[in-house]
């Protein structure tokens, strides 16, 4: 039997650590392919990265996450054309986020579940959050969710839960697919309700039918109650950010705003502080 002193057991902590972060930046180089492509129906698997402007391909070496664009100087190395700052931001948010995944659910005695859950709940959570950036980077650019991440989520969110039933805080296959099921059915038809409303109200479309798939999606993986905070919680960003843009002019009254990133951010943070955000809510409501 083998024990590992404390100084071993941080040491493999931070490895592992720096592992989660650089595996989420290679894991955003390639989100920034999709990101580039899924919308304007391309394949994500070839032709090779090439640079969009002389359709040069970029060797592995030139294509290392974050590094790379930092050395060329956000340029290409054969044509010199400018690199959008946005393939480096997507590659640090998404190392970000699988990091910080890690260090919160890495930690057995953190958690009041058996710490077998832990080393599956991690991955599930990063391939939810690649999808959040994902969808919301593309959201921005061309005001669509991709169904890939949409639907995808819909299918992935309750199958995931059955094979881990502890990201609904639940110990059974079953109860796992119940909650998931819940979830799902809360965020589509809530969301659905809500744009049904606004558009018999303002007499237009007020919200997208992806934005409806999106929170379809976020119930079936994190459960109803987060579907209640996404929805306050994207709807406060929204206007707040939308007022904002305004009053600087970066949009004008009536233009359009994407509403899938500000879903997704408020999703992320429910994923990170949402239950005990839903504690203190609770407390306030008691006498």
């Amino acid at each position: 039997m083998i024990v590992m002193s404390n100084s071993d057991i941080l040491f493999f902590h931070l490895l592992f650590a720096a592992f989660a972060t650089l595996f989420g930046a290679c894991v955003g180089s390639f989100l920034n392919v999709c990101i580039h492509r899924i919308p304007r129906d391309e394949s994500v698997i070839a032709p090779r990265s090439h640079c969009p402007h002389c359709n040069t391909l970029i060797p592995w070496y030139l294509n290392i996450p974050v590094l790379s664009w930092l050395c060329l100087r956000g340029r290409c190395a054969a044509c010199k054309g400018p690199i959008a700052f946005r393939y480096t931001l997507v590659e640090l948010l998404t190392g970000m986020l699988f990091l910080a995944v890690f260090m919160k659910w890495a930690a057995p005695a953190a958690l009041h579940m058996p710490p077998i859950a832990q080393p599956l709940m991690i991955p599930v959570y990063w391939l939810f959050l690649a999808g959040l950036v994902l969808g919301t980077f593309v959201d921005f650019e061309h005001f669509i969710i991709p169904d890939s991440v949409t639907i995808g989520g819909m299918a992935a969110g309750p199958l995931l839960s059955a094979l881990v039933p502890a990201l609904h805080g639940q110990d059974l296959w079953w109860q796992g697919l119940r909650s998931s099921g819940i979830g799902l059915l809360a965020g589509f038809g809530l969301l659905y309700a809500v744009g049904w409303i606004g558009t018999r109200a303002f007499k237009k479309e007020a919200m997208g039918f992806g934005d409806v798939k999106l929170m379809g999606a976020i119930g079936a993986f994190l459960g109803w109650k987060a579907v209640l905070f996404t929805i306050f919680a994207s709807s406060l960003l929204g206007s707040v950010a939308g007022l904002l843009l305004i009053a600087f002019g970066g949009v004008k009254l009536q233009s359009r705003i994407p509403f899938g990133p500000y879903i997704s951010l408020a999703a992320a943070i429910w994923l990170f502080w949402g239950e005990t955000l839903f504690a203190l809510y609770v407390n306030l409501l008691r006498p």
